[in-house]
């Protein structure tokens, strides 16, 4: 077989700059093959014209024409992980695969399972801290429990933060000769894969300095457009985590900085809390006798509850793939208190539908949402989807944009009285929880 090669195996890092892991790669003393695979225990789960894959697929192809111009490729690839490198193995001299940590559940088991396959080969597994600045037990108290307040995490967070230490930059450009000189890598298409352009579209991200230096004052008016829409792009990677929060430093704007602090916090606790993503943080919270009315979710996931800013937020989610973080926690409270629906249902439905889905920002929130999870609001804390309205679209230009027909009779009554709802909400909870 041909002289060894070093694979680098691309997941939610899809950037070839200040990409830790790929400059590691590079840096050894074997030629680089690049690879992605599309991996079908996640794919199996998605709708053919899902616009993450879109997304992921095109930013493949160009990281492929990039490699290309280096006379190397991006070896794509459909299948379970352990197939690939059965197959990889088979046709190339591999020594090492490279990678970057992931932290979800389904990661940590699957890149466990790989390093065994592995290992049985004799071919060593290495992976780098990347998509966040800290990791794991990174920042915990000081007895080392993890911390699971938010404000405190923060604070830890901060003061471990070194700027020249954990903000180096990662430059690939000169080291690129030394990649598997193959430009004819195997290359897919999405037909192959069973999938289909999307007509849905994966905003640019907006992290100008006027976009950062007015966060504070703009984030939480779901009319304009005050935020960043970095979140698929921290999710896929297609940006670096350090160079962003080189941008909030920059700024010397706190609020942004410590939406990205909140991030690395639900990412810990995921971490360190597998079990969160089917199980209530707080365990009581489990006990909750949720109504779970059908008719009642298909009212909520198509935005005709009769509530104007629950109805526009889902709608928006919709037809776009996103939706206003302000209001994300005005719908899952709703769906929570008012129809007394599980958290996990509304779970799933974001994951399938939000172009930012990260599944421990979604458990995190929805739970936060649900009374149920780590820093959570207390379960009596029920807001009013009338009155934030006034607070934050006073002058209905969020609503009348994403609900047609509001202020018309084509507009549905309120699927349920707020008071009457609250009170429910407060007796089911108080049952379960005291």
């Amino acid at each position: 077989m041909a002289d060894g090669v070093n694979v680098f195996w691309f997941r939610r890092d899809l950037r070839l700059d200040d990409n830790i892991g790929f400059y590691k790669a590079l840096q050894g003393k074997h030629p680089v093959l690049p690879l992605f695979i599309f991996d079908l225990e996640i794919l199996d789960e998605l709708p053919e014209d899902d616009a993450r894959v879109t997304f992921i697929y095109d930013t493949l192809q160009k990281m492929r024409d990039t490699l290309q111009e280096h006379g190397s490729g991006l070896a794509i690839y459909h299948g379970t992980p352990t197939e690939v490198f059965q197959k990889l193995i088979s046709e190339f001299n591999v020594q090492n695969v490279i990678t970057n940590h992931d932290y979800e559940p389904y990661a940590t088991e699957r890149d466990q399972q790989i390093k065994t396959f592995l290992g049985e080969k004799d071919i060593g597994f290495y992976t780098y801290k990347d998509q966040v600045i800290f990791e794991k037990d990174d920042v915990v108290k000081d007895d080392g429990d993890p911390y699971v307040v938010y404000t405190p995490y923060m604070k830890k967070w901060k003061e471990k933060f070194d700027p020249e230490t954990h903000l180096t930059i990662y430059y690939t450009s000169g080291q690129m000769d030394n990649l598997l000189q193959n430009s004819r890598l195997p290359n897919l298409s999405l037909t192959d894969m069973g999938f289909k352009t999307a007509s849905l579209k994966v905003p640019e991200y907006d992290v100008t300095p006027t976009t950062i230096a007015e966060y504070e004052d703009t984030r939480n008016f779901p009319a304009q457009q005050g935020t960043s829409r970095l979140g698929p792009h921290l999710r896929f990677g297609t940006v670096s985590v350090r160079k962003m929060m080189k941008k909030a430093i920059a700024s010397k704007n706190d609020t942004f900085w410590e939406e990205l602090i909140w991030r690395e916090f639900f990412m810990q606790i995921l971490w360190h809390f597998p079990e969160t993503v089917e199980n209530a943080f707080r365990k009581k919270y489990d006990r909750v006798e949720w109504r779970n009315n059908k008719d009642d979710f298909e009212k909520w996931k198509t935005g005709k509850t009769g509530y104007p800013l629950v109805d526009a937020g889902m709608r928006q989610l919709n037809e776009s793939g996103y939706m206003h973080n302000r209001v994300r926690m005005v719908v899952a409270s709703f769906l929570c208190k008012h129809l007394l629906i599980d958290w996990r249902w509304g779970e799933a439905y974001f994951a399938e539908k939000l172009l930012d889905y990260e599944q421990s920002s979604n458990v995190g929130n929805w739970q936060w949402a649900a009374g149920s999870g780590v820093d959570a609001q207390p379960y009596f804390r029920i807001f009013n989807p009338t009155t934030q309205i006034d607070k934050f679209d006073k002058d209905r230009k969020y609503i009348k944009k994403w609900v047609k027909e509001y202020g018309s009779d084509a507009y549905p009554e309120k699927m349920v009285d707020h008071k009457e709802a609250r009170e429910r909400a407060l007796d089911t909870y108080k049952a379960a929880v005291q």
